[in-house]
C-alpha cells in the first residue's frame, strides 16, 4: 500500500526561541503567547509528530517498522527540526559513537537515572548535526587558532582576560577551559565584566551571562554567519552553540549532549573535557550538490540521515525516498507517490514510509527532505566517515 502520512508536529518552547518566526511559518497570530524556539518533524520519543488524525508517527513506527523503515532500520535515524533562534543556545559537545556507548552504560549502571537533569547520556548514540541557514544565521563552532585566541583576549583588555590567554598559549583550548572550570565563583562577574566593553556579539553574551565563564569560553571558538543557503556541519566531539537566526537542523536522533556554559541547565564540565575535541580548525561549511529536477543535496559523511532542499524545475523526481520526511518551507508544494496525492503549504509536512515507491514533487515552493542515506546505520548509529566535498 503507498501511503502519505501528513504530520501535525510539536514544538519545543524554549526561552531562547523567537515569538515570530514559528508562529508566521504555521499562519497563527504573531506575536505568539511566550517563546517557540524548534518545530520538530520525527519519531522522537520525547515530542513525537503525530499523523494527522491516527496517533503518534513513533506508534505507527512500532506497529510495523519493516513498512515504515525497511528492514534492518529499528529506529528512525533523524530528527528534522525548524530552528527559532532569538538568543544564544548554551555552548554544548556531543559524544561520538564510543563515547556515547560507554556513557550511556556508566549511567544506567551508576546514575543519575533516566530523567534527572544531570543525566548526560540518555541514550547510546552519537549526534552529528547539520543546520542550514534560512535567514543569516549566526553560530559558534570548534576552536579557534591558539595564537588568534590568546590575541583577542589580550586585546580586550583586563587582567583576568589576560590569564586566560596565557592559559591557551600553555595549554592550548584544553588549558583555557581547565582554567575556566575552576575559576573562583566570587571573581566570575569580574572576570565577565572585562568582555562587557568589547561591544557587539560578546557584549550581548557578558549581559545575559553576567556571571558565566562561558562566555570567555565563547571567544576562544570560531564565529561564522551564514548566509541563506549555506549550510554548516557540526561533527560529534566539536563544541558549538547556535547565538541567532532561522535554520533547518538535522540530525541524529539523538538525546546526549555536554555543556559548557551560556545555560541555566546543568553542566558538567570535567565529562565535557573528556568528550571534546580540542583540535582547533575551521568550521565546516558544506559545499552543495545539485542532483537534478531542483533539488539539491547538502553532503554529510553520516549514515543516520541525508537533507536536500526543493525548488522544483519543474519536478524533483526520487526513485527511493523513503524511509523519510518533507517539510515545506516557502510556497505550495504537490507532493505525488503512485495513487497518493497531497498539497503542503509553508510550514506543512510529510512522514514519507519506507515501502510505495517513487516520489515525485512539483509546485512553486520550497522544501526540504530529510531521508536515511545509502541503508540504515550501524549499531548504535556509528557511521561518521570523512567529507569530499568540502572547500
Amino acid at each position: 500500500m503507498t501511503e502519505l502520512l501528513r504530520l501535525d508536529n510539536p514544538i519545543r518552547a524554549y526561552d531562547w526561541g523567537s515569538r515570530d518566526v514559528l508562529a508566521g511559518l504555521l499562519g497563527r497570530p504573531v506575536p505568539s503567547a511566550g517563546p517557540e524556539a524548534e518545530l520538530w518533524i520525527g519519531a522522537h520519543p520525547g515530542a513525537p509528530s503525530r499523523i494527522a488524525g491516527r496517533g503518534s508517527l513513533l506508534e505507527r513506527i512500532d506497529r510495523d517498522p519493516v513498512r515504515m523503515l525497511g528492514p534492518g532500520v529499528g529506529r528512525l535515524p533523524f530528527l528534522l527540526k525548524v530552528l527559532a533562534v532569538d538568543a544564544p543556545l548554551s555552548l554544548q559537545v556531543h559524544p561520538d559513537a564510543g563515547q556515547a556507548v560507554q556513557g550511556f552504560a556508566r549511567e544506567e549502571s551508576c546514575g543519575p537515572p533516566a530523567g534527572d537533569p544531570k543525566r548526560c547520556y540518555h541514550d547510546d548514540w552519537p549526534k552529528p548535526e547539520l543546520v542550514y541557514a534560512v535567514t543569516d544565521f549566526e553560530a559558534l563552532c570548534g576552536f579557534r587558532p591558539v595564537a588568534d585566541a590568546a590575541a583577542e583576549l589580550r586585546t580586550l583588555g583586563g587582567a583576568r582576560l589576560a590569564e586566560v590567554a596565557g592559559a591557551v598559549e600553555s595549554g592550548g583550548p584544553r588549558g583555557a577551559l581547565e582554567l575556566l572550570a575552576n575559576w573562583p565563583v566570587h571573581d566570575r562577574a569580574d572576570l565577565v565584566g572585562e568582555v562587557l566593553a568589547s561591544g557587539g556579539w560578546r557584549e550581548l553574551l557578558a549581559r545575559r551571562y553576567p556571571h558565566d565563564p562561558g562566555v570567555v569560553t565563547a571567544l576562544l571558538l570560531n564565529r561564522v554567519v551564514l548566509r541563506p543557503g549555506q549550510a554548516l556541519f557540526a561533527r560529534p566531539r566539536t563544541i558549538h552553540a547556535y547565538l541567532r537566526g532561522t535554520g533547518v537542523e538535522i540530525m541524529a536522533s539523538s538525546d546526549n549532549v555536554l555543556r559548557g556554559g551560556l545555560t541555566p541547565k546543568h553542566i558538567d564540565l570535567p565529562e565535557l573535557l573528556e568528550v571534546t575535541d580540542f583540535t582547533p580548525g575551521l568550521p565546516e561549511l558544506v559545499s552543495p550538490v545539485a542532483m537534478g529536477g531542483g533539488e539539491v543535496l547538502y553532503p554529510a559523511p553520516v549514515t543516520q540521515f541525508q537533507l536536500t532542499r526543493l525548488r522544483p524545475d519543474p519536478a524533483v523526481e526520487v526513485a527511493e525516498p523513503g524511509p523519510g520526511a518533507l517539510l515545506c518551507l516557502e510556497g505550495e508544494l504537490e507532493v505525488a507517490r503512485g495513487a497518493c496525492r497531497e498539497r503542503l503549504r509553508c510550514g506543512e509536512a510529510l512522514f514519507i514510509p519506507h515501502a510505495g515507491g517513487a516520489l515525485r514533487v512539483t509546485g512553486d515552493g520550497t522544501g526540504f527532505r530529510a531521508a536515511v542515506p545509502c541503508g540504515p546505520p550501524g549499531k548504535n548509529g556509528e557511521g561518521l566517515g570523512e567529507f569530499v566535498s568540502f572547500p
